[in-house]
């Protein structure tokens, strides 16, 4: 059978007539998930519906993300530039502060015909940020991040202090507020919580879809969990025994590291019965894996019911599907917890992109990043890379016409006036820090070897050899220096 590609699609000669020329793409945004997936190897996780959407598709082992905070994250993603280039390293700050004139990857395939729909949390709202509705062919449904289902999890009246970071709600001075619960487990319906009713919403969108073929749409779909609070219904709690977790081992910073470099994790101790400094006792670190473990169990239903619906309703031969990971997340290693850092719990995400007719069950070696996701998508559904990206087409490592398009990928991290900006190659990660527009020679610097030290014990700048360092600061040096940053 002859077979010809239409809107990247590789369609059957006898159904060349009826080709969409126009692909759907479902982008399935989630948040706080690092690959502990069990396609990406982790045994302990349960994660079977995601496995499924990479058992149809391609996944990206060596993807990476821009910053591992949401905001910025998630402004690389949907704009194709990098946080460097923005000068937004904040949550507060709007992405049009800094381009305002950009045409965002919904705003560029709206633009080219598609219904572009947005349904929980795709750009950051919250923090002072809002949502970017020119982007969308019609007004966003916004989930919620935080919620509690009981009432001792919560504030006894009015919000907790992540309630009303993430509601932009300013009229009671933050430290003022109670802090809610770390984790909840409550014998309820999926539908209880924000996620399960995203879903649900999700699952009628598809269904319009359907009911109006002649028009291709982008839905984005973002999930809250496993973001904190770790809040899921009992039974994916259920699915996990908390005795068989395993601690992090490197409980301190990298030796010779800037004593700047690691997290304090701020955000977790925002919550209840999380110390506000010092380490945590074994018990709640436990807790803590847990309930993320949980939580992505949750999400990942709510994941295979979307693509279910994809498939129940016709859609599944037509839609390409992306699963994207905002960040990864720190599980006490380096003494560290949640996101905030430059080290590669936190920066290295799960990336699976699936297009019908291309391969399926692939794994690729290739190093890519967030920003790559734009200019990849448009190139898969038969349009015109926008010029002037960060971000680079992947469309031929999909479509297994090249191995590798990038030698490293770039990420960044500020701390105070100074940014950590790092590159990360297939072994080293080489990360310098000085204020923006300062001399080289006032940097401060950090390389790690992952061959041999995959836990990133030791800082190997100053023992590591000249023709490495020259070699890695090249590669740096190629990217453009880093913005100041923005105020909103």
């Amino acid at each position: 059978m002859m077979v010809c590609i239409v809107g990247r699609f590789l369609v059957g000669e006898e159904h060349r007539s009826t080709a969409v020329a126009k692909p759907n793409v479902l982008l399935i945004c989630v948040d706080d998930l690092k690959p502990a997936l069990g396609c990406y190897g982790d045994v302990k996780a349960k994660s079977p519906n995601i496995d499924r959407l990479a058992a149809s598709g391609m996944l990206f082992r060596n993807a990476y993300c821009n910053q591992a905070v949401c905001a910025p994250s998630r402004n690389s993603l949907l704009s194709g530039f990098r946080p460097q280039s923005l000068g937004i390293y904040d949550l507060a700050t709007n992405l049009r502060r800094a381009k305002r004139e950009i045409v965002t990857l919904p705003q560029y395939f709206k633009q080219s015909g598609y219904r572009a729909e947005s349904l929980g949390k795709i750009f950051h709202v919250g923090h002072g940020n809002v949502n970017d509705e020119v982007s969308w062919s019609v007004p966003s449904w916004n989930g919620k991040v935080i919620e509690y289902v009981l009432p001792q999890s919560g504030a006894a009246s009015g919000l907790t202090r992540e309630e009303a970071l993430f509601a932009n709600d300013r009229s009671v001075p933050i430290e003022k507020l109670p802090k809610g619960a770390a984790t909840e487990a409550a014998e309820v319906a999926d539908e209880a919580y924000s996620d399960g009713r995203l879903a649900d919403r999700a699952i009628a969108r598809l269904q319009y879809a359907a009911e109006n073929p002649n028009e291709p749409f982008f839905i984005a779909v973002g999930f809250a969990k496993p973001h904190l609070p770790f809040c899921a219904p009992k039974k994916y709690w259920d699915l996990y025994d908390p005795e068989k977790f395993e601690l992090a081992v490197l409980k301190v910073p990298p030796m010779g590291a800037p004593d700047y470099a690691p997290t304090k994790w701020g955000e977790l101790r925002q919550y209840r019965g999380v110390p506000e400094r010092g380490a945590l006792d074994e018990q709640l670190q436990r807790q803590l894996i847990h309930g993320y473990y949980a939580s992505m169990s949750f999400m990942d239903a709510q994941v295979g019911k979307v693509l279910d619906a994809l498939e129940r309703n016709g859609l599944k031969e037509k839609t390409i599907v992306v699963l994207w990971g905002d960040h990864g997340w720190h599980f006490g290693d380096h003494g560290m917890w949640s996101k905030h850092s430059n080290y590669e719990q936190a920066t290295r995400i799960p990336l699976i992109i699936s297009v019908p007719g291309v391969g399926a069950g692939e794994m690729s070696e290739a190093m890519i990043e967030s920003v790559d996701v734009y200019p990849t998508l448009a190139e898969l559904a038969g349009l015109d890379a926008p010029g002037g990206l960060d971000g680079i087409s992947h469309r031929d490592v999909i479509e297994k016409s090249r191995t590798q398009i990038r030698q490293y990928v770039s990420h960044v991290f500020p701390r105070g006036e100074r940014l950590g900006r790092a590159i990360r190659t297939e072994r080293y990660r080489l990360v310098q820090w000085k204020r923006a527009g300062d001399a080289d020679q006032n940097a401060e610097w950090e390389l790690y070897d992952y061959q041999a030290d995959p836990l990133e014990t030791r800082n190997l700048y100053s023992s590591a050899s000249r023709d490495l360092l020259e070699e890695l600061k090249s590669l740096l040096a190629e990217q453009d220096e880093a913005l100041p940053q923005i105020r909103r």
